[in-house]
């Protein structure tokens, strides 16, 4: 099924695994290093399980529901809501509504941004990318281009 609105527009456009994003806010731009992201993504769309070494992780939902399981605890947010994950807890989530979710995901520092740039590649319309099952190379980069940006993969996306 596809979201209401899946387009972000005025900004750089970034395919990021199966979701569309815009880097609205650079850490490079602020003082405090600072990072708005805002993302659409699929129904079903799930992070594997990690931890940040260095920085938080705050989840805005501007449309949607999404699973959260954050230190084996889990909780379901919707719209309106916003979710901290602390840096050094596990954690994942899972998109739960079936047209999808739009979010923005604040992080401080430039750690998180810099992985996201690296795995991403520039999107050809401002909607989401084909569905794609990662691969195996896929994986391996995601896990690597994390490690070195603060980022421990610790499980596997939720199912």
């Amino acid at each position: 099924m596809t979201m209401i609105n899946t387009s972000i527009t005025g900004k750089e456009l970034l395919w990021f695994n199966n979701t569309l994003i815009a880097i609205q806010v650079s850490s490079a731009e602020g003082e405090d290093g600072i990072c708005v992201i805002e993302h659409r993504q699929p129904y079903g769309d799930s992070a594997p399980l990690h931890m940040h070494r260095n920085e938080d992780e705050v989840f805005h939902i501007l449309e949607g529901r999404i699973r959260f399981v954050i230190n084996g605890r889990e909780r379901i947010a919707g719209a309106g809501e916003t979710v901290l994950a602390p840096k050094g807890l596990p954690h994942t989530y899972r998109v739960e509504s079936p047209e999808g979710a739009h979010t923005l995901t604040v992080t401080r520092g430039p750690d998180f941004e810099t992985m996201v740039r690296k795995a991403s590649r520039p999107a050809e319309r401002p909607d989401l990318p084909p569905a794609a099952t990662p691969t195996p190379q896929t994986i391996e980069m995601l896990i690597r281009l994390c490690a070195e940006n603060g980022i421990d993969i610790v499980g596997p996306p939720l199912g």
